[in-house]
């Protein structure tokens, strides 16, 4: 058996930091801090809505580009909330959750050698999905402190073989909302080089301190070559639903859904339902949601404050990016080894406390590991507990 079996394409591609760091918290006994999901249900009335769609038999394949009700919906929040009309028919495809979408789009459209551009820190799927799909990652940096890029060198990263920007906002893990003035030199970017935005919108409902999500598929000459992701499982506090959609224009609608069709099929059919139903709803949701995650993003910034780390302030999402203390070193870790990784698995080990290091999500530059990514999805109490352990680190 010395043959080698597998596809040299995943070579490189080892665990997800994230069941790391949550195997390492079970083992440890530690406040997680660094799941990348709440702590917490959704609503009761989502979850009674879906049971009422199984019960009336809702139970069956949905169709594979989604059931109309939810794409009616969708259609209904772009033209409501962004003044976007988009055809629910041909335009939009329900995907179990944005990382599928995400995955079906990136194998639409990339063809072996074509570049993708991300700004780093990036969501890890986009990397691995681009990898996957035969392209090659280009990476243009948000640095410290605002999480801003430099113009220059996204224009600079450009080249003959670029297909693809990809965008996050607001973005995991900075908690960083694009401006209107980045998305506008983005497009014409896009423009300029006949490229795609692949735009994760994920988290376009929870922003703070009257930060505006600007779709950049609603910027001058942008509709037809942006692919808008997002989903419901943030919103709704319903991750494991597993619930997202892809808008794009007709024709690379139609290549989206030819891959979608061989990797999931269909989505469960009554969360679908039950999404349709809560998205007519969402007026008198959002504000108690946003009140609810400014509240705990505000508690944990409060409890950062008597510790050694100091916080970045998020402007959306429901992560926040903290600093690691330059001048203390912890137990078992020698000068040479002070960085994200070594820090967060000394923390989980030693003072019971789980973080993500960013590190992962950096190509180019080491900003990543003069931090850690903490969220604050959780409990009051969780948010308190992890932050009295981080508290011990002096």
């Amino acid at each position: 058996m010395n043959k080698e079996f597998s596809a040299n394409r995943i070579k490189g591609m080892g665990t997800s930091i994230f069941s790391t760091m949550s195997r390492l918290a079970f083992e440890n006994n530690a406040v997680n801090l660094g799941q990348g999901f709440p702590d917490f249900d959704g609503p009761l009335w989502l979850m009674e809505e879906a049971f009422k769609a199984m019960k009336e038999g809702k139970n069956q394949y949905a169709p594979t580009q989604g059931i109309l009700s939810l794409r009616k919906a969708i259609s209904d929040i772009q033209k409501k909330y962004y003044g976007m009309d988009r055809n629910p028919d041909s335009e939009i495809t329900i995907t179990a959750g944005a990382t599928e979408a995400l995955y079906s789009t990136f194998q639409a459209l990339i063809n072996e050698g074509d570049e993708v551009i991300m700004f780093e820190p990036f969501y890890d799927s986009y990397q691995a999905d681009v990898i996957l799909a035969g392209g090659i990652p280009k990476y243009v940096t948000l640095k410290k402190p605002d999480f801003n890029f430099d113009f220059d060198e996204l224009e600079q990263s450009i080249t003959e073989k670029t297909k693809i920007i990809v965008i996050n906002t607001p973005h995991n893990p900075t908690g960083k909302v694009y401006t209107f003035e980045e998305l506008e030199f983005i497009s014409k970017l896009a423009i300029k080089h006949n490229l795609l935005v692949v735009s994760d919108e994920v988290y376009e409902f929870l922003t703070f301190d009257n930060a505006k999500h600007i779709p950049i598929a609603t910027l001058e000459g942008m509709k037809d070559r942006t692919i808008t992701i997002s989903s419901a499982g943030k919103t709704f506090s319903m991750t494991g639903w597993k619930i997202g959609w892809a808008i794009a224009s007709d024709k690379i609608t139609e290549s989206i859904r030819k891959v979608h069709q061989w990797t999931t099929f269909a989505v469960n059919t009554p969360g679908q339902h039950a999404i349709a139903n809560a998205f007519s709803r969402l007026d008198e949701y959002l504000p108690a949601f946003k009140k609810e995650y400014l509240e705990r993003r505000d508690l944990l910034l409060k409890e950062l404050v008597s510790t050694s780390f100091s916080a970045h302030k998020p402007k959306g999402s429901y992560f926040m990016m903290v600093d690691i203390p330059k001048l203390n070193i912890m137990s078992g870790v020698t000068p040479d080894m002070v960085n994200d990784e070594e820090i967060a698995i000394n923390l989980v080990k030693n003072y019971k406390i789980a973080t993500i290091p960013p590190s992962v999500f950096y190509g180019k530059s080491d900003e990543g590991k003069s931090m850690l990514r903490l969220c604050f999805a959780k409990s009051n109490e969780t948010l308190i507990a992890g932050a009295k352990n981080l508290r011990k680190f002096k």
